[in-house]
């Protein structure tokens, strides 16, 4: 009798705590159900293990795994408030984007640094159907782990070489303002100053650096921004 009443309560708790669990992700975003960041990765992980045991041990209190679900989901949600509103804080909760290939030689000191060997980046490169380091241009390492390559001009689909173009080099932005806080390192890579960067805005009219959501400069000196609150107009709509 003990174990069908046990087996029964499991079962109300399967019916009750899924549709909270699915309440939770959707409350939680794309962010923690996608390609997960390290700390996402974490909140998921601890939700799973108090889902598990909740369901596996009927002498758990039920309204403790609820609550402690929803104190998981709220937390995870001031933790992404903090990093999006504090980037030093995002910096040490998140792992930064490395760059470990460039114009087709490893970079050894990057590999070092994440613990990532030759293998682990020539293994990625194939799955990314990259089977010469040579003709890589760039391959970034990013925060959730995944790998980013930027092939070299000729080998891009369709490739300079098949239409008898000569290859340039390849162009890619530097970012420069970040959420209203201007990356003095990047300015100082690229030898511009402040004095630089608030003649390029006022040429854009953009008088207040604070106002502007992301700025960045590429290999030909050209100036792109978004601004805080723009609404961009004709953005198709997709849905599933």
């Amino acid at each position: 009798m003990d174990v069908l009443m046990d087996s029964i309560k499991v079962l109300g708790r399967i019916i009750t705590i899924l549709p909270l669990l699915l309440f939770i992700g959707l409350y939680m975003g794309k962010r923690s159900i996608g390609e997960i960041p390290v700390f996402d990765f974490l909140v998921v992980l601890v939700l799973g293990s108090v889902v598990g045991a909740d369901i596996a041990d009927p002498s758990i209190d039920h309204i403790h795994t609820v609550v402690a679900m929803l104190a998981i989901a709220l937390l995870q949600k001031f933790i992404i408030y903090l990093k999006l509103r504090y980037r030093k804080f995002g910096h040490l909760v998140t792992f930064e984007p490395t760059i470990v290939v460039y114009k087709g030689e490893f970079l050894t000191n990057n590999l070092k640094r994440i613990n990532y060997s030759i293998d682990n980046v020539l293994q990625m490169l194939r799955e990314k159907d990259v089977f010469q380091l040579k003709d890589v241009e760039m391959a970034i390492v990013e925060g959730n782990g995944r790998l980013s390559v930027s092939l070299t001009p000729d080998k891009k689909t369709v490739t300079l070489s098949d239409m008898n173009i000569p290859a340039k080099e390849v162009e890619y932005d530097i970012p420069l303002i970040l959420d209203g806080l201007v990356q003095n390192e990047a300015l100082q890579r690229i030898n511009k100053t402040h004095a630089w960067l608030d003649k390029e805005l006022a040429a854009k009219h953009v008088n207040d650096k604070s106002n502007v959501f992301y700025a960045a400069v590429n290999s030909k000196g050209d100036l792109s921004l978004t601004l805080k609150g723009h609404l961009k107009q004709g953005v198709p709509p997709i849905f599933h």
